[in-house]
């Protein structure tokens, strides 16, 4: 398998890694009645009746996918600090695969992963951002990616009675950097922090 093949198929688990675990996880909610978008916690769904099968491997597969992802992503990149990004990126797919292997059921376990996935995830949305502006003339997507990390991270101060929402807000805002970077990669076209000779990866 070519360096160039390798690039694709990291670049094509970013973009699918985002739409199969939005799928499954409408799909758990559809086959989940009792779900509330308002009272529960995503989470809710790994842990009660036909759905908590489905939830618990759609967030383990989908994990994989972004962990693949970041470590090609990590080797088109330049500066310590997009590497930094990269590496994050890395750890946030590690814990949502923990997400899925140790649910509510777990107690605080539970907690601590799901902690550490929604805390590294406006993070790397910062660290693009940043390099976006420093280190690219795509100004106003890096302002974009912090935007949205600002939002992921702020929508948790708001009251909620069950956190689905703000889950949900801010996995879609992460969703917005792996797909762009994801179609980058699966073109191998040079775009911002991309390396400059990218036939290298031919």
């Amino acid at each position: 398998m070519t360096a160039g093949t390798r690039l694709r198929i990291a670049g094509l688990c970013g973009i699918v890694a985002p739409f199969f675990l939005l799928l499954l996880l409408l799909f758990t909610i559809l086959i989940s009645p009792w779900f509330s978008w308002t009272d529960n916690a995503l989470s809710d769904l790994g842990v009660q009746g036909n759905s908590a099968i489905i939830f618990n491997l759609s967030l383990i597969f989908g994990g994989i996918l972004i962990v693949v992802f970041a470590g090609g992503f990590f080797k088109t990149l330049k500066s310590h600090l997009s590497r930094i990004g990269a590496s994050i990126i890395f750890l946030d797919g590690i814990s949502l695969i923990a997400i899925g292997v140790f649910p509510e059921t777990f107690g605080v376990l539970h907690t601590f992963v799901s902690v550490i996935f929604f805390t590294l995830l406006p993070l790397y949305l910062w660290i693009f951002g940043v390099a976006l502006i420093r280190e690219t003339p795509e100004t106003r997507f890096g302002v974009l990616i912090i935007l949205l990390g600002i939002g992921s991270a702020s929508i948790w101060m708001l009251g909620w009675d069950g956190v689905a929402i703000p889950e949900t807000f801010a996995s879609l805002a992460g969703s917005v950097w792996l797909v762009t970077m994801g179609l980058r990669m699966f073109r191998q076209k040079h775009h911002g922090l991309y390396p400059k000779k990218m036939n290298q990866f031919r």
